[in-house]
Parts: C-alpha cells; sequence; structure tokens
C-alpha cells in the first residue's frame, strides 16, 4: 500500500504564472489580417466517459461513439478531467466564470445565473472574436456575452423544442439534437463575420433523461444485449449513510413508464407519477408521423414485456438494458453532430484553423452502481470527457494524464485567443499541455463540492479532495466521511475510512482539503443539518 501523499496546494503557484502567458488582444482595425484560430465548443449533456469509445470504457465493445473518437485521433484526449460540481447547470456556469460554484452564485440547478458578472464569451468579444451560443443553456437568465443565441428553455424538449431567441420563443420540428447541429451549422455558414474569429458553443440536450433518441436511431442495438457495468448490484454496506437513502437507484427508483418508455394504462395519471415526466408529456407534442415510429419501435418491445415481466434481479438487468439503449441511441446523436460539424469545417477550408473542443457537463451512472444520473463525487459521476484538436499545435492521437477540471475552459478559451486571463479566476490554462508541454507545477489534487440536497434523487451536500491515488469526501451535513484508494479499488467499492493503514493519508488529504477551501474561499458548509433531519435520512432498505 502507498502510505505517502504529496502536497495538493502546489497548483495555486502555478494560476498567476499562467495567466500571464496571454498576448495583448488584436484591435479592431487588424481584424481582416486577424489569424488566430476559431474555437467550435461541442458540448453534450451527461455523456460519461465510459460511454466514449476513445476511453476504453466497458460500452466500447459497442462502438458508441466513431466521430468521438476520430476527433481524439486527431487531437489531445485528457484522461482525468474532471468537473467541480456533478449537475447541469452549475457546470455550465463554471466554465463561464472560471470560477467555482459559490464564487459565481449558481450552486444548484434552482439558482439563477448572474449574466452581469465576468465570463469568458465577454472578454473574448472583447479580444475581437465573434461569438455565438446554440442549444441548451440551462443557467435561467439570457445569455450575455453572445453575438448570437438560440438556447432550449431550461431543459428543453427532445421533439419539436421550443427556443428562446432574442426575438422571442420559436419551436422547430424534429428532433432537438439535430436541431442544434443544423442551426450550428446555418450560422457557420450564412450569420457569422467571416472577417474576423470565431467561438462557437454548440450545446446538446442528449443524452440527458429520458433519453429520447431521433427516430432513425429507434431500434439501435435492438439485437445485441449490452454488457452490464461489474457494479451494477452494488449494495452499499460500507459507504457513509447517504449512499443507502439516495433515489437514484435503477431498481427502487426508475420508472417504468417515464424513464423506460413502457406503454401507458388509458386511467394513468403522470402526476402522481413521482417522476421526471418531461418524457412523457413530449409524446403528446410529438407529430402524427414521429409518434408512429416511436410506437412501431417501442410496442412490440413493450407487450413482449408484459407477456413475461421480469421480477428481482431480472427486472433490473431489464430496465438497465432499455435505458442504457435508449442512452446510447441519444449518445449516437450527438456523435452524428460532431461528425456533421467536422465535415463543415473541412468542406469550407476552416479546419486548419479552428480548435475543436468536446467535451459534456459532467459524468454519468450507466447502471454503474445500481445508479442512473450523477451529482456524487464518485469517478462516474466526477469525470468528464474531455477532447481537443488544434491543428499544427497539438499532436494528433495523445493523451493526457495531468488532473484537469472544468474550472480550466474559460482560462484555456482566453489564452488562445491571445486574451488577458483575469486574476479573479480560479482555474490554470490548458494551452501548455496542449502544446505537448509539461509544466515543472501542476495541480495535484482537485476540489469538489455539491450542494443540491434535499433535492431531486437526495444525493446529499458534500465536498472532497481528490489526487491522482485517493479521494476523500466529507458529508459535512451528517458529519460522516468516506475514504478510496482509487489506484488498488478504482471503483471505489471499499471505504476505507476507518482502516488504521490510512490513517497517516487521510491525515495529510485533511490538511490539504481545508487548505484547498481555504485557497478557493469555500465557506459554504457552516451550516451542518438538524439533528432531526439527520435521523429522518439515516434510512436503510
Amino acid at each position: 500500500m502507498r502510505c505517502f501523499y504529496r502536497s495538493a496546494i502546489s497548483f495555486a503557484i502555478l494560476l498567476a504564472a499562467i495567466s500571464s502567458i496571454a498576448s495583448p488582444a488584436l484591435s479592431a482595425d487588424k481584424r481582416s489580417e486577424d489569424k488566430r484560430p476559431n474555437i467550435v465548443f461541442m458540448f453534450s449533456d451527461d455523456h460519461a466517459p465510459h460511454a466514449i469509445g476513445a476511453y476504453d470504457g466497458w460500452l466500447k465493445s459497442v462502438n458508441p461513439t466513431p466521430n468521438i473518437d476520430k476527433l481524439a485521433k486527431q487531437g489531445m484526449l485528457f484522461k482525468n478531467s474532471f468537473c467541480t460540481n456533478s449537475i447541469c447547470g452549475p457546470s455550465r456556469a463554471v466554465i463561464q466564470t472560471g470560477k467555482h460554484s459559490h464564487l459565481n452564485g449558481f450552486m444548484h440547478n434552482g439558482n439563477n445565473f448572474n449574466g452581469d458578472q465576468q465570463t469568458f464569451p465577454k472578454l473574448l468579444q472583447k479580444a475581437g472574436y465573434e461569438t455565438a451560443m446554440i442549444g441548451k443553456w440551462h443557467l435561467k437568465s439570457d445569455p450575455q456575452g453572445f453575438d448570437y443565441w438560440h438556447v432550449l428553455p431550461g431543459q428543453g424538449a427532445y421533439y419539436n423544442p421550443f427556443f428562446k431567441t432574442p426575438q422571442g420563443r420559436v419551436k422547430i420540428e424534429g428532433h432537438c439534437t439535430d436541431i442544434v447541429t443544423d442551426l450550428a451549422l446555418d450560422w457557420l455558414k450564412e450569420k457569422r463575420n467571416k472577417d474576423v474569429p470565431f467561438m462557437l458553443m454548440c450545446q446538446h440536450k442528449a443524452p440527458h433523461r429520458t433519453w429520447m433518441p431521433a427516430e432513425r436511431h429507434l431500434t439501435l442495438y435492438d439485437d445485441i444485449d449490452l454488457p452490464e457495468p461489474a457494479t451494477l448490484f452494488d449494495d452499499y454496506k460500507d459507504n457513509a449513510s447517504p449512499a443507502r437513502w439516495q433515489e437514484l437507484e435503477i431498481d427502487r427508483h426508475m420508472h417504468l413508464i417515464m424513464d423506460t418508455k413502457m406503454t401507458a394504462p388509458k386511467d394513468f395519471d403522470p402526476k402522481k407519477a413521482g417522476s421526471d415526466r418531461s418524457g412523457y408529456m413530449n409524446l403528446q407534442q410529438m407529430t402524427p408521423k414521429q409518434l408512429a415510429a416511436w410506437n412501431a419501435a417501442y410496442g412490440p418491445k413493450n407487450d413482449a414485456f408484459l407477456k413475461s415481466p421480469p421480477t428481482g434481479k431480472d427486472l433490473v438487468r431489464w430496465k438497465y438494458q432499455r435505458y442504457a439503449k435508449d442512452y446510447l441511441r441519444c449518445v449516437k446523436g450527438v456523435d452524428d453532430s460532431v461528425g456533421t460539424i467536422m465535415k463543415y469545417l473541412k468542406d469550407a477550408g476552416l479546419e486548419d484553423n479552428t480548435i475543436v473542443m468536446y467535451s459534456s457537463d459532467q459524468g454519468f451512472f450507466i447502471g454503474d452502481h445500481g445508479w442512473y444520473d450523477k451529482r456524487w463525487m464518485y469517478d462516474e459521476s466526477m469525470k468528464m470527457p474531455l477532447i481537443i484538436k488544434w491543428p499544427g499545435v497539438t499532436k494528433p492521437g495523445s493523451v493526457n494524464e495531468k488532473l484537469v477540471q472544468n474550472l480550466d475552459y474559460a482560462e484555456t478559451f482566453l489564452n488562445i485567443a491571445g486574451a488577458p486571463i483575469p486574476a479573479d479566476m480560479q482555474g490554470s490554462s490548458l494551452v501548455p499541455l496542449l502544446k505537448g508541454q509539461s509544466p515543472k507545477v501542476w495541480r495535484d489534487a482537485l476540489y469538489y463540492h455539491y450542494y443540491e440536497f434535499p433535492s431531486v434523487h437526495m444525493v446529499a451536500r458534500h465536498y472532497g479532495i481528490r489526487s491522482e491515488d485517493f479521494k476523500l469526501i466529507r458529508f459535512y451535513q451528517f458529519g460522516e466521511w468516506e475514504f478510496y484508494d482509487l489506484v488498488n479499488d478504482p471503483d471505489e467499492l471499499t471505504n476505507e475510512y476507518n482502516n488504521p493503514e490510512y490513517a497517516s493519508v487521510i491525515k495529510q488529504m485533511k490538511v490539504d482539503l481545508a487548505k484547498l477551501k481555504d485557497h478557493y474561499q469555500d465557506d459554504t458548509d457552516v451550516n451542518e443539518m438538524p439533528k432531526e433531519w439527520q435521523q429522518k435520512f439515516r434510512v436503510k432498505k
């Protein structure tokens, strides 16, 4: 066993150094000669790295992402990419600001993003870039810092969605992933100023719950059984108590009608389902052609289920197969979009001077630990994909293993544009890594803080520190801890917090965790949950 732990704070020294790399922005009268790279940032929702072939996860065998895999071969794959807060809106706010949730003010999905604050798109505009935001925004307030925007209201709908625009709401017929792609292409072809560099954010709803694939993908994977995650039947026996009273289990909480598309009986009342109703309600907005295709795909499978309904673990396995296939079908649509955008850039002669980045707002449990959704600090949730292609700069097919976070994206975009990086941003530019450099000083630990409790899925508030080898998590409302040896237990199945063999490591990590909290100015855990609430939620299965 490794009985050492490196200091988690050394990366703080790097922030000021990286911020000084940027060169002054070009003036407006030089725009026609501006050769700075364009930026296309393609972003999805809930796309776990292990559902990307290039990441060698257990779903690689079904070849879920050939176009994203091709992008990885053309650029750099970040193997250890993580979020700071695994929930949709907060992750996006961190990317906009380069600041942790407690400083940008968007700590959970119930918040409203203050668009008046400093964001990287505003700074790119000042640096002479034209900016566009298309797709899922999920920050409630209208986008600022963009010359053009078409965004989904809230989560948005998979079929025939509404979009918010500066001119008002518009409804567009079709599948959301394809519509976002078409809007992005239209802006690239017809609406942008071709004399200045651009930054396009093309952001998809997919593969977010409730996983409604495009018509052409409705029967994809029907002829195979997906591999099961090794932890599908985890019992959480040595976790802290929050792992046992969450509400995101495939077994107890995944709804047969709302989540797995079983046919609803005539007397079904969706308001009493106690689940995400968005997909069910979206069915009512489909065109006759779309609904016919939907029923043709799911009807026969639903009939087969009803003839011989599985029970127990067999039911869990059935629900997993149905859910995971729908999830991957939605992923397929996103992958198609990546291929379409990449083809356009090549055909239009933009490929050589355009940086292409693919990421998602966080990871996701695809049956891992018997769960769906995200929120936890466990790796399946905290890890997020990050692939960047920078022609002529980044070595094709390279893999970087440094610890990086979505906290770094804003600084990276500004650095690429030659714009100054504000001193109050908390991340580090990835440009040195993209250039193949190995900085002498880089972070050796990450800070994480999740706030949304009590709320959907009932995942307790927690913060923690993750190094390359270890992870320490504090569920501060309950006064409980978890500790994992990631080298010997990468699936985080054995909580070693009370194991005396790790006492010295845990002691040092607590010290470093306190230093990280202080460094990031986070004091938002001061209010412990009242004891009566602690007892209320200490419910074991």
